[in-house]
This record gives C-alpha cells, structure tokens and sequence, in this order.
C-alpha cells in the first residue's frame, strides 16, 4: 500500500520560496540583461567625453547591449562622480573615470564626498593624453620663456589661463608651473575642459592648460597657439612645441588618463566581462589611430585590466598628495 507523504507546512513554505527564487529572471539572467548606464563626469566636448564616445559603441558592440552616456559634469568630476559612487553595484551604472574625478578632486575636498578606492571597482585604463600650454590667437608669445616674461612684464594679475574646473586634472600641474617659474598666472577654472574653448577662441581668456587632443586642431589651423607639452618627449605631431622638461623643468610631466570604474563591488562576473569588452575595443584600428592622430597613447595591456587600473590609481593618488604639499594646496 502506497503512504502518501505529508511535508510539514514550514518545508512546504520553504522549498515554495525555493522555486520561486530559482524561476526568477534575476537569478537566471545572463550580464547583461539590458542596458548599461555610462556617468561621464566631464562636460560634452572635452577629451574625456570624446575617449568615452570613441570606446562605447565598440563595447557595446561586443557586450550585446547598448551603453548609454550620461554627462555629469561640474566641480571638477566630483559631481557626476558622487551620483555614480551611489549607484547600485550590479556592473549596470559605470564611471568613465580621470584625474579630476578620482584624483584630485577628492584630495581638494576637506570632506571628500566619496572614496575612489573603496566605493569605486576598477575596470581597466583606456588612454593616456599629455597636457600642454596653449595661447589665444594674437599673443606675441611663442614659448615658455616669453610666457613668463611677458606675464611679468604687463603687471596685473598676469595672464588668465583657463582649466577644466579647481581640483580638475589640469589645474594642479598648472599650480606647480606657476610655483616653480613665479609665472604670474590668473587661474580661471571652468565646468570642463570642453567649456572653456569658445572663451580662447574669442579671446576673453588668454590661454589653457589642458590636454594636447582638445586643441591640436586649432594649433595646425593657427586658431590658436601651443607653447609647451607636458611629456616627457616632443611629441611628433607638434615637433616644433617644447616640453616642459626642455625649458628646464626637470621630470615635468603632466597628463589625464580615462578608464572604466564601476560602483563597488560590483559582481566579479560583470567586471571580467566588462574588461573583456574594453580589451576588444582597445584593440580597434579605428580606435587606436582616432586616439593617436590626436596625440593620445592607448594604456599600456597590463593598465588594461582591475589589478593594472587599481595599482595605477594608487599610485596616481600618492603622487598627486606630495605634488599638492609642493605647491601648498590645501583641501577646501
């Protein structure tokens, strides 16, 4: 005779539960299910935006879902960079991260609205662009020496120059030019690097210190003036500019560097597949000669990737922390 089985009604509620759970879509779902959500924290325009826009439809291509962009951009990157730090930590809202925002602009804060190294899951780095000193057009000025020269010369404040915003990835190199030369220089940040071009080509700010991509183009149509790169060689495209290191700054060297971060801790699955796709985008042809011919260097293979990208970052963070004790900027 066969004894039907009776399960007790609290292993009944459980293994109910249990169904349930493994029939759901979010236990079974394959990353990624949808689309992802890109926070640029950079104004649109700008050499942060333009490695973004170059990197995205390739990943997207390879991941199988769109990414769309949103730009955040204000207070250096810390604006868009705190909604992201905020974000929920499925590998669905990533931070297309930088100097400003992972950087500096959280070292200039005496209450840092976020920590880059703990709310925040490297990815991998995508480019690396060196920054130079560019002039409005009509400046009788052709290198460094004659920048500093006329800046004194004309009394006032000296010469404006314009950066993505205090705390950005240009403005604290430009304090350590202004310390190391005594160049008289009226700092004029504004709400990204892409924001502050139409002021130089109308002349209302005298020059800019920001990446060689945002203003190569000017500098070959003579719109405006490049005086001095921040690398550590001349650059092959703009020969005729001096380094930093050529006038006389030893080891002056400045740059900004893009990359992808995802709001920690994101699922180790969703990182793998990310960097993944970043890997295939940064192998493009198209990609790397679009980076180059504007003077930007693809991140070296081993940047590429979580440990590369978080060791870097580390790094960056130290470094950026003695260079503001030399040039007496203190977190406001």
């Amino acid at each position: 005779m066969n004894i039907p089985m009776i399960l007790p009604r609290r292993n009944f509620i459980k293994i109910a539960s249990l169904t349930a759970l493994l029939s759901s879509k979010d236990v079974w779902a394959k990353y990624p299910d949808h689309p992802i959500h890109l926070i640029v924290p950079l104004a649109v325009g700008g050499n942060g935006d333009n490695m973004a826009r170059l990197t995205q439809p390739l990943m997207a291509s390879q991941l199988g879902q769109p990414i769309v962009i949103e730009n955040r951009g204000g207070a250096g990157g810390s604006l868009g960079t705190e909604i992201a730090s905020h974000a929920q930590a499925d590998g669905y809202t990533l931070l297309w991260g930088s100097n400003g925002s992972l950087v500096n602009s959280p070292l200039m804060q005496k209450v840092p609205r976020y920590n880059p190294l703990k709310d925040f899951q490297s990815i991998g780095l995508m480019s690396m662009v060196p920054m130079v000193l560019v002039l409005r057009k009509g400046l009788p000025i052709n290198n460094l020496k004659e920048f500093i020269a006329y800046g004194a010369s004309n009394g006032g404040a000296g010469l404006s120059i314009g950066t993505s915003g205090v705390g950005g990835s240009n403005h604290i190199p430009l304090e350590l030019f202004k310390k190391a030369t005594n160049a008289k220089i009226l700092h004029v940040p504004y709400r990204g690097g892409g924001s502050a071009l139409p002021d130089l080509l109308g002349g209302n700010v005298d020059g800019l210190f920001t990446e060689v991509s945002t203003v190569l183009d000017m500098h070959k149509t003579g719109q405006a003036r490049i005086i001095g790169i921040a690398s550590s060689q001349r650059s092959p495209l703009i020969p005729e500019v001096e380094t930093f290191i050529d006038f006389g700054l030893n080891n002056f060297t400045a740059f900004t560097f893009n990359g992808l971060w995802a709001t920690s801790p994101a699922p180790a699955d969703c990182i793998n597949q990310l960097q993944s796709a970043l890997a295939y985008a940064l192998k493009n042809p198209q990609l790397i000669a679009n980076v180059t011919k504007h003077g930007g260097l693809i991140a070296p293979v081993e940047l590429q990737t979580p440990l590369g990208a978080q060791k870097f970052l580390e790094k960056e963070i130290n470094t950026t922390i003695l260079a503001m004790k030399i040039a007496n900027i203190e977190p406001e």
